[in-house]
């Protein structure tokens, strides 16, 4: 099958062995259309349903009121901020942020650098914290920014006590003005927050990490460090009208979702989103956490033990066409493949041949894959394309009879962990 649709959005095509009408009859038996028509309805009712994080593109009181924190804290004239937090809670401002600065935004004077302390490994932990107090030496204010939805989250308070008791030994009687929580509104975060006097941003407790980037979660961060925010939500609404159209087959999000669900039946298991830009790597990375805890489940609505999902993995071109192209394209057929380019790419049109190129290999092996061109690599689009990645994912939960917006056995690592503390 090749079909192409494009819009004010970006550019989606698909090359695979199912055809249009076997999609157009997945979609009637699943009663798609419907479906779609519901998740509208349950927009109206904002942050009331499981689909809260729809509301978030329109939330112009939320905007604003992070936007009058970030003119609080920029008057600070800080250097830097630390985002402390693991997941959903760090992973979609990462990848606006990498996308529009680049691989190497410290290089860019003008630009208050953004730092992500998202793991508690000791080296990396301690670097970055040599590096924040080497700058709090200095005489330059640091902001930390810790995000965590339950607020026990225990990477994220562990990383937090380390790293203000730095600003508390440089600025003792001002480090409250330095932090910011983004936490669920009287989380054990937020209650602590109010003892501490600590600015404090709240998510709407419907809406879960993965799906936060619209947020306070990923706002503050982002504008903090100047990316057009307003963009950024202006492409998501754009996008939302799009993807929740009547068309419920041949939109973006409702296409992607009804090939992966054909592919997962045909024994397709996994999922890998090719990046031919390596500043879209961490997009790459965030996708697939949204995938991978949304569709990886035991259980479907019914109680059933079904043990679906599909594993989401990343490569990067050119890189990785040396290094597992020869397994994708010889390998067993198990591997669905979305390939994300630029069309303006910045330096010279190489990367785009080289695109070209591996999406002719890949059809002459009669390996499936689908390809997403965003115009321009701003906020504008990344905005688009990550909203239509989050009703692709909800329209594919759907497909599967399954719930894509909890995770209920992250949690057993966590009970295991708290045994041997």
């Amino acid at each position: 099958m090749e079909n192409m649709t494009k819009n004010s959005m970006y550019t989606f095509t698909s090359s695979c062995n199912i055809s249009p009408d076997a999609l157009q009859i997945i979609a009637q038996e699943k009663c798609l259309s419907q479906h779609i028509q519901h998740v509208v309805a349950e927009l109206k009712k904002q942050y009331e349903t499981p689909y809260a994080s729809l509301a978030l593109p329109y939330d112009d009181a939320m905007f604003d009121d992070v936007q009058k924190l970030v003119q609080q804290k920029k008057n600070l004239n800080p250097t830097c901020m630390v985002v402390i937090g693991i997941g959903g809670s760090s992973l979609g401002a990462k990848a606006v942020y990498q996308a529009v600065y680049g691989s190497f935004p410290y290089s860019n004077n003008n630009t208050m650098h953004l730092y992500f302390l998202e793991t508690i490994d000791g080296e990396y932990a301690s670097a970055l914290q040599a590096l924040i107090e080497e700058r709090c030496k200095r005489g330059e204010t640091v902001l930390l920014n810790v995000v965590t939805k339950s607020g026990t989250t225990l990477e994220t308070v562990t990383n937090f006590d380390a790293m203000l008791a730095i600003l508390k030994r440089y600025w003792p009687d001002t480090y409250q003005q330095l932090v910011v929580l983004t936490t669920d509104y009287n989380s054990t975060f937020y209650q602590h927050g109010q003892l501490e006097n600590f600015a404090i941003l709240t998510i709407p407790a419907l809406v879960g990490g993965r799906y936060s980037v619209f947020s306070a979660v990923g706002l503050f961060p982002l504008m903090m460090a100047g990316i057009d925010c307003k963009a950024l939500a202006q492409g998501a609404g754009d996008a939302l009208e799009h993807a929740l159209s009547d068309d419920g087959v041949h939109n973006q999000s409702a296409q992607q979702a009804l090939l992966l669900y054909a592919h997962y039946q045909q024994g397709y298991r996994v999922h890998d989103t090719f990046v031919f830009s390596v500043d879209l790597q961490g997009v790459g990375a965030w996708y697939r956490q949204l995938m991978a805890e949304s569709i990886g489940k035991e259980y479907n609505n019914k109680g059933e033990r079904v043990c679906v999902g599909m594993v989401p993995t990343v490569s990067v071109g050119t890189s990785d066409l040396h290094s597992v192209v020869q397994l994708y394209l010889s390998g067993p057929q198990v591997i669905y493949t979305s390939f994300v380019g630029i069309e303006d790419q910045s330096t010279s049109s190489l990367m785009n041949i080289f695109l070209e190129g591996t999406q002719r290999a890949y059809q002459k092996k009669e390996r499936s894959f689908s390809t997403a061109m965003l115009p321009q690599k701003n906020e504008y689009y990344l905005g688009q394309y990550l909203q239509c990645k989050m009703v692709e994912i909800m329209l594919l939960g759907y497909l599967f009879d399954i719930n894509p917006f909890d995770q209920p056995n992250v949690e057993d690592y966590k009970k295991e962990v708290t045994k041997l503390l």
